[in-house]
């Protein structure tokens, strides 16, 4: 299977849930607003939630990955099999027993990552929101460790498919509690009930999917060995790094739970613009490592260099048009979107301004999982962590200043997101300047003469998009929400046809070209 063929399937399912997320997203933010109740949910969703990006989306696969693979290797798919079922035993003697000290502990989580709420009567609806969601972190730890192991097998299909699983559960809760007409808080235990199914279904659909391929794992008494002593080595870092990345995210939500409605206006954002990260980067940082993997193990280190410059320009090419759109014309998406029910033009307004500061940002955050699995490929997952370790300062210290520079705006929040991305951009230029030192990246000239193509295709979107905008004011900010669907579906249509014509005028990339390049793969 081609490394484009990897890339479309996990973007695809990817894509399918990020687009149930919006679906979801649209129904939370009819049934529980912007307010207190959605405050306290989203603190709510938000501890388990980290784990599920730290997991699920490659930290932990960062070390697992390579290692079986060795394994699988060296000692037959036995050993491989031998090597996971001394991982899942020991995976659940730490779940249990962490999630156990988690709903024991979980008033000081919720203080600790939303300490603004301790004056609030949502404090206690936080903690009980969270205790019911807290299964999922565990639930979430094994979709991570199977998903590791279909992808190991270059089976990339179903793990991706998991999330729109929770889309669907999730939706389904929304749809029940907004169809009984039940009140905010009522509706948010329900949504939280649907988190804790959601997590239980995905586990067992992966694990369904991992004994049909024929994986035999059994669980025993967790016994040390040399592979596991190497994944906890490789694999604390990579988890660090991952976690540290997750820390940002988690600042940001501590400094804004001191503003009422700031974490739902920063929720809301972020939603939007995971969309375009989750379909690229996600998928780019999913396929490449295995690849990577395959590649450096035979010696073929030009063969390597080869896929890390078409990962970085596929990157690019999906990645510059989407952070343009979010820059220009990010009231006109929220409005759309999200304007309906207890959510009105003040909250999308707010949603807006911060999701136009994430915008800049995007390409960071992609750029970072383009070139860290040239680290982890090459069982470096400390340098990762370093860098990380870096950014985390930055985004620690940009996030408190730049939302306390913007409060008396009314404006917090859009300096908490700006700070991310800034520290998005200074991590991604220190993974990328730490593998050129090394020699261990080379941009080629194609590279270097189609991201210049690209860059002025965005920002003749920009200029197009704007224009679109302003023609269409009227359609976007009509009471009908089919008027501004059209208008949505205009600006789009129009965006992607003026940056598709620039990169073939420009001769950046063309359709044909880039699917004959990936085919190389």
């Amino acid at each position: 299977m081609s490394l484009l063929r990897n890339f479309a399937t996990v973007g695809g399912y990817t894509a399918a849930s990020r687009i149930l997320g919006f679906g979801r997203d649209i129904l939370i933010a009819a049934a529980l607003g912007a307010g207190p109740i959605a405050d306290a949910f989203f603190v709510a969703f938000k501890l388990p939630n980290l784990f599920r990006r730290l997991f699920a989306e490659g930290a932990f696969n960062s070390a697992f990955v390579p290692i079986l693979s060795r394994a699988r290797a060296e000692d037959g798919p036995e050993g491989g099999d031998r090597f996971a079922s001394s991982v899942l035993s020991w995976l659940l003697l730490f779940l249990l027993a962490f999630t156990a000290l988690a709903e024991i502990a979980t008033p000081l989580l919720v203080w600790m990552l939303a300490p603004g709420f301790a004056e609030e009567d949502t404090l206690a609806l936080t903690v009980f929101y969270t205790r019911i969601c807290m299964p999922y972190l565990a639930a979430m730890s094994l979709v991570a460790f199977f998903s590791g192991i279909l992808n190991t097998h270059n089976k990339f299909a179903m793990a991706a498919f998991a999330p729109v699983l929770l889309n669907v559960v999730l939706i389904a809760a929304l749809s029940l509690a907004l169809w009984m007409e039940i009140s905010p808080s009522q509706a948010a235990l329900t949504l939280t009930v649907g988190v804790f199914i959601a997590g239980v279904v995905q586990a067992l659909a992966l694990w369904f999917t991992v004994r049909r391929l024929g994986v035999r794992l059994s669980i025993g008494r967790p016994r040390p060995s040399p592979r596991l002593k190497r994944l906890l080595l490789l694999g604390v870092p990579g988890v660090a790094a991952g976690g540290i990345t997750q820390i940002n995210i988690v600042a940001g939500t501590i400094v804004a739970s001191f503003w009422s409605g700031a974490v739902s206006h920063l929720y809301y954002a972020d939603r939007l613009y995971q969309l375009p990260l989750g379909i690229v980067g996600i998928a780019i940082g999913v396929a490449l490592l295995p690849d990577l993997s395959r590649r450096l193990a035979k010696g073929d280190v030009g063969g390597a260099l080869w896929t890390q410059n078409r990962a970085l320009e596929f990157a690019l090419m999906l990645t510059l048009p989407a952070a343009a759109a979010l820059i220009v014309v990010p009231l006109e998406i929220v409005v759309t979107l999200f304007e309906r029910g207890a959510y009105g033009r003040d909250d999308a307004a707010l949603t807006a301004a911060a999701l136009s500061a994430y915008g800049f940002g995007l390409p960071a955050f992609v750029l970072i999982k383009v070139f860290s699995p040239s680290y982890f490929a090459r069982e470096d997952t400390l340098t990762p962590m370093i860098f990380a370790g870096i950014s985390m300062v930055v985004n620690v210290a940009g996030s408190i200043g730049f939302a306390m520079l913007l409060a008396p705006k009314g404006l917090p929040h859009v300096g908490i997101a700006a700070a991310t991305s800034l520290a998005g951009w200074i991590n991604a230029i220190c993974l990328f300047v730490g593998l050129v030192r090394r020699g261990d990246f080379r941009a080629d000239a194609t590279l270097a003469w189609r991201a210049l193509g690209f860059l002025a295709a965005a920002l003749a979107l920009m200029i197009v998009a704007t224009l679109i905008a302003q023609g269409l004011d009227a359609w976007f900010f009509a009471s009908d929400t089919m008027t501004a669907a059209l208008a949505l579906l205009i600006l789009v249509g129009g965006s992607a046809a003026i940056f598709a014509v620039v990169c073939e005028a420009s001769g950046a990339m063309g359709v044909r070209e880039l699917l004959r390049a990936f085919r190389r793969g």
